[in-house]
């Protein structure tokens, strides 16, 4: 069985979507990951019922997987980053991030997902911890439950700095159907496992996987072949477990030159893949 990889369209900000996910398809991936935003696909504009019936129309021709992310920086508050979370103090906050991670459901439905990620916010400053746990967990069972009657899978990322940080938070909770988003960079920066170890740990749980380079203890999403990330370990991991669903390359800070990007980071990937396949003298 051969690994899938996806491009996530953050790391295109600079392109119209439509062009991002043809630059993605003729890079040769087999998948997008689809951050929601304003500049993609919308899910608060008047038509994104159309725009995903369209995206999806075009995603099935060229014939891409699809995983949808929500991780936009400003999309429900222009002047607070990824604010509101599901542990932010005010109620109505809440409900607001419950809306748009069913709304990412109703997408994702609409586009065929393997799976709809999400992560769990930072609690401010004054926020009792177990009380942000408890309206976590509430806002969790909602979303879940939400996602299996649509037949999607959800995915809880833990997240550097987040109330939901390490693997271990995400072995805490309890919610029915809940399925891991991993980022293996993030293993590096929380220095919780190293990547090859939590893939094994966590092979039954895992929805879907982020890939990217990353330097131990520094949270930035670096081109591979900048950091610390031991990428074909990563892969022959995945590929060990039998790992069949989309492996998402996240570069967020490279919307600027993804069209070198794109098709660099798959080749790159593939590089990897051919050199272990590659009979030993």
């Amino acid at each position: 069985m051969s690994l899938r990889f996806a491009y996530n369209t953050n790391g295109a900000a600079n392109h119209r979507l439509t062009d991002a996910v043809d630059l993605i398809a003729e890079a040769g991936y087999q998948g997008v990951a689809l951050t929601l935003d304003i500049y993609h696909l919308d899910p608060f504009g008047e038509h994104w019922v159309q725009d995903a019936q369209a995206l999806s129309s075009r995603m099935q021709r060229l014939g891409l997987g699809c995983v949808i992310e929500t991780g936009a920086r400003f999309l429900l508050d222009p002047k607070m980053k990824h604010e509101p979370t599901l542990v932010s103090g005010d109620a109505v906050g809440r409900a607001r991030r419950i809306g748009f991670l069913k709304r990412a459901v109703d997408i994702g439905a609409i586009l065929h997902a393997e799976a709809v990620s999400f992560w769990a916010g930072v609690p401010k400053d004054g926020i009792d911890r177990e009380q942000a746990r408890h309206w976590l967990q509430d806002g969790l069972v909602e979303v879940a439950a939400y996602a299996r009657e649509h037949g999607i899978v959800p995915c809880l990322e833990p997240e550097p700095g987040m109330l939901v940080e390490t693997l271990d938070d995400f072995a805490a909770l309890s919610v029915e159907g809940l399925s891991l988003a991993l980022d293996t960079g993030h293993c590096l920066v929380t220095g919780e496992r190293e990547p090859v170890a939590a893939i094994a740990e966590f092979a039954d749980r895992i929805g879907t996987v982020a890939i990217e380079d990353m330097k131990r203890g520094q949270h930035i999403h670096l081109p591979f072949g900048e950091g610390d990330m031991d990428v074909p370990a990563v892969l022959d991991a995945l590929d060990a477990i039998g790992f069949s669903k989309l492996i998402c390359v996240e570069l967020s800070r490279e919307s600027h030159r993804a069209d070198v990007m794109i098709p660099a980071s798959l080749k790159f990937l593939q590089e990897c893949r051919k050199h272990r396949a590659e009979p030993h003298a």
